[in-house]
């Protein structure tokens, strides 16, 4: 029963990071940071930390992957956002 619940947990997994990968891609590309709120981009990089930490304390596979990859996403924004910004 634990592994179908794992698996549940990596199909979770895949589609809220895989869902977040174009913004990354889009900002990246484009350097247009306007539509990004910072205040939202730094509650979201601590909010994923969190979960990434509390991942690995249950020891949940599927929480490690997803928030180790949206983890580096989200930094990324706050990086782009950051030094693209147009004050």
């Amino acid at each position: 029963m634990d592994s179908y619940i794992e698996i549940i947990g990596f199909i979770a997994a895949f589609l809220t990071t895989a869902a977040f990968l174009p913004q990354v891609y889009k900002t990246w590309k484009t350097k247009d940071v306007s539509g990004l709120s910072m205040p939202m981009l730094a509650m979201f990089f601590t909010g994923v930390v969190t979960w990434l930490i509390y991942g690995i304390l249950k020891n949940s596979p599927s929480l490690i992957f997803a928030n180790s990859i949206t983890t580096l996403s989200a930094f990324l924004l706050v990086y782009f956002k950051a030094k693209y910004n147009k004050k």
